[in-house]
């Protein structure tokens, strides 16, 4: 198996365009891709599964140690002829600015997968040969194999920057020149681009794609500068066991409102002994039979605020099974879900949603990004997540707010940013718990396996 990075000099550059250009036309060519996505973006991966036909998993440097990093690369690239790995904002760009924690940089240290750094060319001649030649020399650990430029605007401009970057980086091979094209542009929202369950692409979008990399990139040179792997590194081992229990039946809400969610969370409570059961809080009357717990992920609920109030069905079907105390684990727009409402996602403070109205507080859409950023939580008391003192780490990103939380609603989480206390979150109502952080099991060995066996007391 092989692996590539596609990174860029800073966000904006194209490069998730270029990455699933390069993804389509490898598997247009018979190949099997693996597709990783460098952080905790949960809208790339979709547009990496519906190109490549498989699961899109986050690699991510702070969330995750490098042990379960190198792990989830070696298991998710079985069976592959080549992994490909979107960076995420700038090749260097991490945490803070001594350190490449949560960097491209640093998975493509942890994987030792090569570098193809997509520039925009727009503005830019012969000044690229120093860019290119900065970020090929800043960090030895990291390999620098080829550059794309794009938003070239004529085949001299492309001319130009080919023999700038040769003159004097003769070992960073120029893979390409992708002209300017407005057809390329993929709709965006506040959150970042429009969901793949949104926007799933046409078929003349992804062959005009197409077309335009076969045309610009040199394909096999960038096969040539992908490093091969030798045998993905072993899973992990797991505990020893007596005879294994029966799989507890958790339902996941999956659907165009609820679909911002890790894979290797879903992967890892299924480790645990989790049965997961997919459902629509959207199309479904009902919640699945026989279930012990439930996981509401993150997603755009404000969007789809008219139907998630219309089935009514679906909403008193989660309420009742939260006052009967099964289980429930919420995360941002999971979370949302369950308070009183939205307001009106056109700025109609006046109207509001009714939602399942657990959690006594609504919710109000913001003109401007409210949260943004990495987080480290810290549970302070037990809970279905893990004992107190249970340490985890997620990202936090939305443009809502919440009124007051009552101070009755338990807290279960400190929350930190940078090592700075940002105060008690995570809420908790009977055994239902909900925070607007996005947490990665993998940051807290077992954390997938509390909330598993949470759900198999409750349905014992």
């Amino acid at each position: 198996m092989k692996s590539i990075i596609i990174a860029a000099p800073h966000s904006g550059s194209g490069k998730t365009t270029i990455t699933l250009g390069i993804m389509e036309c490898l598997r247009r060519r018979g190949l099997t891709v693996a597709p990783f996505k460098v952080g905790p973006d949960f809208i790339d991966p979709g547009y990496h599964r519906l190109v490549c036909g498989r699961p899109s998993v986050n690699v991510d440097g702070w969330m995750c140690d490098p042990a379960f990093v190198r792990e989830t690369f070696g298991r998710h690239s079985r069976g592959a002829d080549i992994a490909v790995i979107e960076g995420v904002m700038g090749l260097f760009d991490g945490i803070g600015g001594v350190s490449d924690e949560g960097s491209t940089a640093q998975i493509a240290r942890l994987t030792g997968a090569p570098v193809v750094l997509v520039v925009d060319a727009k503005g830019l001649a012969r000044s690229a040969a120093p860019l290119v030649k900065g970020f090929a020399e800043f960090d030895s650990e990291v390999r620098l194999a080829g550059v794309i430029f794009n938003g070239v605007g004529s085949e001299n401009h492309g001319r130009i920057l080919r023999e700038a970057v040769e003159s004097v980086n003769p070992e960073v091979r120029v893979l390409g020149c992708i002209p300017r094209d407005e057809r390329l542009h993929i709709p965006s929202r506040h959150l970042g681009l429009m969901t793949a369950e949104e926007n799933p692409l046409p078929a003349e979008f992804l062959d005009h794609l197409v077309d335009v990399v076969r045309g610009a990139v040199d394909l096999g040179m960038l096969w040539g500068v992908a490093i091969p792997h030798g045998a993905p590194e072993a899973a992990r081992p797991t505990e020893a066991k007596g005879e294994a229990a029966p799989p507890v039946r958790i339902a996941v809400a999956r659907d165009a409102a609820f679909c911002f969610v890790y894979e290797d969370n879903l992967r890892l409570l299924e480790e645990a002994g989790g049965e997961l059961v997919p459902f629509s809080p959207l199309a479904d009357g009902g919640l699945p039979p026989d279930i012990a717990g439930i996981y509401l992920p993150g997603g755009y609920p404000e969007l789809f605020a008219d139907t998630l109030e219309a089935n009514g069905e679906m909403r008193g079907a989660v309420r009742r099974a939260i006052e009967g105390e099964m289980p429930v684990y919420a995360e941002c727009g999971g979370f949302i879900y369950l308070t009183r409402g939205v307001t009106d996602v056109h700025g109609d403070a006046a109207t509001l949603h009714d939602f399942v109205g657990i959690f006594p507080v609504t919710t109000r859409m913001l003109p401007r990004r409210k949260a943004l950023g990495y987080r480290e939580v810290e549970l302070v008391a037990d809970s279905l997540m893990g004992p107190a003192g249970t340490v985890a780490r997620g990202h936090e990103f939305h443009y809502s707010e919440m009124a007051p939380m009552p101070p009755e609603v338990e807290r279960s989480y400190q929350v930190r940013r940078a090592g700075v206390d940002l105060g008690l979150e995570g809420y908790r109502y009977r055994n239902c718990l909900a925070s607007y952080v996005h947490l990665h099991f993998g940051s807290a060995p077992g954390m997938a396996g509390a909330f598993v066996e949470s759900c198999r007391r409750f349905g014992a």
